[in-house]
């Protein structure tokens, strides 16, 4: 698909006080040519986002030397500049468009308006005649007020907040309809950590009902509900979006990543397939489309997918480490072992060796924990050969999730202790809080408490919010009420929400209290919550098999979870190798004998001589 960028027009007529004509020449045709389908038109807003990585220019310059190169990085294929200037009483514009590839015009437009009344009105006549001459699907710009035009456009250009906002008001006073001014009004309030006022604003311009075209309502409801954290008016501003502008790419995406977050994944996977139509080549789209593929329950679909990233980009790792996970949601351990393997084989710096700690979790869930520890300890060499300052703690955390529970306390002790006066201070607070955890899950609550403490004493604000989890965690056992009174004490206000639903959530297992941790944690996984670990669907499921609700657990057992690109967590012992032992016990009460063992088998392969908190070991062997 063709992408235009419209780059602002230079000002040849020698009078500075025309120069706001040359942004709004640029805004107009971009405006009015988005409805036209093709070419697809590239915002302003687009092209100046990536002025913090290519470097701020002034803003009032000619476009062909000041915004070019962030339109190519925007992913234009076409660029339009040109020039203006008055001569007897009239506006001449000449636009040039050029193909960004061959850098060869492919045409040279020339309009002239009238300007001896207004410059605004021969302004709104120029873009708007340029534009038809580009397409014939165009849509009307959004004022025809020139005040409002020129109040606009001297205010996106002004350097000067006030100036800004003195300069939208008088614009949004000349036509309350005009709906640029409203937008970024509320951005600048937005940036100024002033929500309501910014959230005030749009409310403003919505209230003004059908005088404003339905796109542009949707848009505003989308930027509202941005302001106000409120996911489902999120998602539904993002249907209407998509529903009255088929073609834009990005809509399409956010709706994808919105259903990937509440785990509608087939709706999702159609989403980001929308959006990598619209964009073939954007190798992001793909990867997405393959993740949702795969929860949706279609591998082959997923695979598609991430075969056409490998072929645009052959050289990297990412689609193989991409494979992997999608094989192993798919239950495919071995691909996925084999994926994970090629990706670190391609590149064995991509993500620290995450492939390999992957690959060595995919043959865990096989229930070989000498083959795992195999892959685990080539992990581990390739850590060490990269200097990596925390390797013993890798290692704890692996020998804990493969069942030699004693030897993991040892080693993860002795790494805190030698780590907690150094320059590791805080890498030994997250080891204290993780040991805090383990002695939970070995029943030892006095001793998780006093880990806990250890780990708050020495503390740095990155390590803090594992250290209050623990302390959380290892509180005495107490009702299901008491302990969410202790959470919002300890997590006080709307800015701790995650971590206070998160921890209490946790705490409700630790003390078997499944109903109302299955209440929490069904709200979290349907909220998409943005703390919850990879090992959430896991945790609910067995809030589920311990409430009777067998159907329910089902869906939540049927794919593994994706460790994280950083490695294990302080919570992966929680579904490693519980994970096993859920499927066995849903097995049982479907009926499956001969799958409840089998998955039984795998999980006493992976538990060691250690008992866990909850028996899960005893349970089996009985």
């Amino acid at each position: 698909m063709e992408r235009l960028a419209v780059l602002r027009l230079e000002n040849l007529s020698g009078d500075a006080s025309l120069g706001w004509a040359g942004r709004a020449l640029s805004e107009i045709v971009t405006a009015e040519l988005s409805g036209a389908g093709q070419p697809r038109v590239i915002s302003s807003a687009s092209i100046h986002s990536l002025d913090r990585v290519l470097g701020v220019r002034p803003i009032s310059a000619p476009g062909i030397s000041a915004e070019s190169s962030q339109a190519l990085a925007a992913g234009a294929t076409l660029l339009a500049y040109g020039d203006y200037t008055v001569r007897h009483g009239k506006l001449e514009v000449r636009l040039t468009i050029e193909d960004a590839r061959t850098l060869k015009a492919t045409n040279v437009i020339g309009v002239s308006s009238p300007a001896n009344t207004s410059l605004g009105d021969a302004v709104l006549g120029s873009g708007a005649a340029l534009a038809r001459q580009i397409s014939s699907k165009i849509v009307p710009y959004g004022t025809r007020n020139p005040q409002a035009l020129e109040a606009y456009m001297r205010a996106l250009e002004s350097s000067d907040v006030t100036v800004m906002e003195v300069g939208l008001g008088v614009a949004i006073a000349a036509d309350p309809d005009f709906v640029p001014p409203y937008r970024l009004l509320a951005q600048i309030k937005a940036q100024r950590q002033d929500r309501a006022g910014a959230v005030a604003t749009l409310d403003q311009a919505l209230a003004r009902g059908n005088a404003i075209p339905e796109l542009d309502r949707a848009r505003l409801e989308l930027e509202s509900a941005e302001l106000t954290g409120n996911p489902d008016a999120r998602q539904s501003a993002l249907a209407k979006l998509v529903k009255l502008d088929s073609g834009d790419s990005n809509a399409w995406r956010w709706l994808g990543d919105s259903l990937m977050n509440r785990h509608q994944y087939r709706q999702a996977q159609q989403a980001y397939r929308k959006a990598s139509d619209l964009e073939p080549e954007d190798v992001a789209l793909l990867n997405s489309l393959g993740y949702a593929a795969a929860q949706a329950g279609d591998p082959d679909a997923a695979m598609s997918a991430l075969r056409r990233y490998a072929a645009l980009r052959p050289n990297e790792s990412n689609p193989l480490d991409s494979m992997g996970d999608i094989q192993l949601v798919a239950g495919r351990l071995a691909a996925a072992e084999n994926f994970y393997l090629q990706a670190a084989k391609k590149d064995p710096s991509f993500q620290n060796n995450g492939p390999l700690v992957k690959a060595a979790v995919a043959r865990l869930l096989t229930g070989d924990a000498s083959g795992a520890n195999n892959i685990a300890e080539q992990y581990l060499a390739a850590r060490v050969a990269a200097k990596d300052p925390i390797v013993d703690y890798r290692r704890a955390q692996w020998t804990w999730i493969s069942g030699r529970r004693k030897a993991a306390a040892q080693q993860m002790a002795a790494f805190a202790l030698a780590a907690e006066s150094g320059p590791l201070r805080d890498i030994a607070s997250r080891a204290y809080a993780e040991l805090a955890i383990w002695s939970l899950e070995t029943s030892d609550r006095e001793g998780a408490a006093r880990l806990a403490q250890k780990a708050l004493s020495i503390a740095a604000p990155a390590s803090a919010g594992n250290a209050l989890v623990a302390k959380f965690l290892a509180s005495p056992p107490a009702s299901s009420s008491e302990w969410v009174v202790r959470a919002e004490q300890q997590f006080p206000g709307p800015a701790q929400s995650a971590i206070k639903n998160f921890s209490l959530a946790y705490a409700l297992l630790v003390n078997q209290q499944f109903q109302p941790a299955m209440l929490l944690l069904r709200q979290m996984w349907e909220n998409g919550s943005p703390t919850a670990d990879e090992g959430l669907p896991v945790m609910l499921a067995w809030c589920y098999l311990e409430t009777g609700r067998v159907k329910e657990a089902a869906p939540l057992l049927a794919s593994n979870p994706i460790p994280s690109a950083n490695g294990l967590t302080p919570y992966t012992g929680f579904y490693l190798p519980r994970l096993l032992y859920l499927r066995g016990l849903l097995a049982e009460k479907e009926g499956r004998a001969g799958d409840a063992r089998a998955y039984y088998d795998k999980f006493l392969a992976l538990s060691g001589p250690d008992p866990l908190l909850w028996g899960e070991e005893k349970k089996v062997r009985q």
